[in-house]
């Protein structure tokens, strides 16, 4: 059995790799891979991000009883990253490079504090709160389209 913290925390690698991907072509000036891309990484972390927003934080949440804590703050930080994700792309459609490279860094230090979090806080929480769960809550994870 894959616990949530393996699976969810595997998925984090996977998003920085294609980020790094992104970031490579643009500093190449590769503007239509980059736009592939950043293509690629974006709909990674919605993906991640709704795996977790429609699974795991609600089963967390209604286990704990906790629905002010760990998993708002994610939700939050979630909403920042977005706002970045946007901007981004802002600055690929102007094929602006310092632009992009610039808010990559902010995502990064973002990104990086975020997964923190979540890998050595909220996901071993999980971990133990919905150890019996666990294998129907990945099954659902699965289900969520891509």
């Amino acid at each position: 059995m894959t616990s949530l913290s393996h699976f969810l925390s595997t998925d984090h690698n996977h998003c920085d790799d294609l980020f790094a991907e992104a970031e490579n072509a643009v500093a190449e000036k590769d503007w239509s891979r980059a736009q592939t891309e950043f293509q690629r990484f974006l709909d990674e972390m919605k993906h991640h991000f709704a795996m977790e927003e429609e699974v795991m934080f609600p089963a967390f949440e209604t286990h704990t009883g906790m629905n002010g804590g760990p998993t708002s703050v994610m939700r939050g930080e979630h909403i920042q990253m977005n706002e970045v994700f946007a901007a981004m792309q802002d600055a690929l459609a102007h094929q602006d490079g310092n632009g992009y490279l610039g808010l990559s860094e902010t995502l990064l230090m973002l990104m990086r504090q975020h997964n923190l979090k979540e890998e050595n806080i909220l996901y071993p929480m999980a971990d133990q709160a919905l150890a019996g769960q666990a294998d129907a809550l990945l099954a659902r994870m699965g289900e969520i389209p891509h």
